[in-house]
């Protein structure tokens, strides 16, 4: 059975609970989506981050979540630690069932877009540490306060995005696009602290030689005025 039909098969089994009325909390359900659970929490979390336009410190508050997922991901955990009153909270049936449906629908977009090839870049220990230093790599990256500055939560976001559907659906290729975005994020925030090294450096030569002289030629006159 392939992962793609594992985890229908899990959410399938949540929806059967949650018709039945049966309680439903988040650690059950996480519980019963096991791995994928990392993987769709993620994928939920990385929408609103998709924009181009920086979203201030909710991009802090985001990337160390996304930091924190990772982490455990790379240290081989199977569903995402919560804490214990989290994990008992029971969410009403209407809830549920937009939530299963969003998962569903992440999903089934998922299978469209990939297929397993290259599983020696999803499959093993290795690769799941490498998995999980990317989420939580790009989450820290998020995580710096580059407020105002486009495409800061969008690049990181992608390798996310991408590190996750490898897994959902075991491509190796969408693990190799994941890199490729890492890549091009680091470089990109690279850029961005040379700009500002570069900017504040050319604003500090500019009020040494224009700003201070002014400023002394203010205040000598002043000074003068008031010698004996």
């Amino acid at each position: 059975m392939s992962h793609y039909e594992q985890t229908l098969g899990h959410l399938e089994a949540l929806n059967a609970l949650n018709k039945e009325g049966k309680p439903l909390t988040i650690g059950k359900a996480l519980d019963e989506l096991r791995i994928s659970s990392f993987d769709f929490l993620c994928i939920l979390l990385t929408v609103p981050f998709l924009q181009p336009i920086s979203l201030g410190p909710l991009s802090a508050i985001g990337g160390m979540t996304f930091a924190a997922l990772g982490w455990q991901v790379a240290r081989g955990k199977t569903t995402p630690w919560l804490p214990e009153r989290l994990r008992k909270i029971e969410l009403p049936a209407s809830s549920w069932n937009i939530l299963l449906a969003t998962c569903r629908k992440i999903l089934e977009w998922g299978h469209k877009l990939c297929r397993p090839r290259m599983q020696g870049l999803v499959n093993g220990s290795r690769m799941g540490i490498l998995r999980g230093m990317l989420i939580c790599f790009a989450g820290l990256l998020m995580a710096i306060p580059f407020f105002g500055i486009p495409f800061n939560n969008t690049l990181p976001a992608l390798v996310i995005l991408f590190a996750c559907l490898a897994n959902l659906e075991d491509d190796g290729l969408m693990i190799a696009i994941a890199i490729f975005w890492m890549v091009v994020t680091v470089l990109y925030f690279a850029l961005i602290f040379w700009i500002i090294i570069f900017v504040g450096d050319v604003a500090w030569q500019w009020m040494r030689d224009n700003g201070l002289g002014w400023f002394e030629e203010f205040v000598r006159p002043r000074e003068k005025a008031g010698g004996p």
